[in-house]
């Protein structure tokens, strides 16, 4: 009991490079975000913890500003947390930020709203530099439909046909509050705000924007897919390389501020 009084929680903010990981969560014998963290973790503290992030990322989906906590009976000052698993965790993990919070801050339910961005390398030749963050289309892309597009995904909408399959009692409907395609040189970036995605959501509707912006399908033709709501009619979807979670965030009154 004595134990169980002394856990705290601890937050972290987290940077990663999902192209060697089969997502976030944590699956038997591969290797995971999740996985490293634990492994992490149990090194520095000698506990053996479960993270819980406030989104689970696919596999090879990127990260800048992922937000997951744990329990620990470790004293550790917050930034011996930031140095100490930065030490156990491999080069394409990183802890950026770390704090205590109460135990009734919970990373997932109290996020208000999560932000994505997809970029897409328009140009004829590849870049070694960019690959891993990039999804390459050498292919001209009318930009101003997909903005026109995109301002019909604003707002509270039921995403199911952005979804390729859903067997869960929860929602498909989702609140969209920004979306926007820009280029700048090379890369065209498309952004999106939401209270929070499906699963495969952002890269089926970037598969969905690509279409639009090399004509394959029209406006109209994106706004009845969306009206649909018929599961996997949008797509295909876009490689996962490209995406990446920007940022999660809390409201002003939060106990934990990013």
């Amino acid at each position: 009991m004595g134990l169980f009084n002394n856990l705290t929680k601890i937050v972290l903010v987290i940077e990663y490079n999902g192209k060697g990981y089969y997502g976030f969560q944590w699956q038997k014998d591969l290797p995971t975000v999740q996985g490293e963290l634990e492994k992490a973790i149990y090194k520095l503290t000698g506990e053996r913890r479960r993270v819980i992030a406030a989104c689970r990322t696919d596999t090879g989906v990127h990260a800048k500003g992922q937000v997951a906590s744990f329990r620990t009976n470790s004293k550790l000052p917050p930034q011996t947390f930031i140095k100490g698993l930065n030490h156990y965790l491999p080069e394409d993990i990183a802890v950026t930020r770390a704090g205590r919070v109460s135990e009734k801050f919970n990373v997932r339910k109290d996020a208000i709203k999560r932000e994505y961005e997809y970029f897409i390398l328009n140009r004829k030749s590849r870049s070694p530099l960019a690959c891993d963050f990039s999804f390459l289309l050498s292919g001209e892309l009318n930009i101003e439909d997909m903005n026109v597009a995109c301002n019909l995904l604003v707002g509270k909408h039921d995403f199911a046909s952005f979804v390729t399959s859903w067997d869960r009692k929860e929602s498909t409907v989702r609140h969209i509050y920004e979306a926007e395609v820009n280029k700048e040189g090379d890369f065209v970036k498309f952004r999106v705000l939401a209270n929070s995605f499906l699963t495969h959501q952002v890269r089926n509707t970037m598969g969905t924007l690509v279409r639009v912006g090399t004509g394959k399908i029209d406006v109209e033709d994106f706004k009845n897919i969306l009206e649909a709501k018929k599961l996997s009619l949008a797509g295909p979807a876009a490689p996962a390389c490209g995406l990446r979670l920007k940022r999660v965030i809390y409201a002003d009154s939060s106990e934990f501020k990013i």
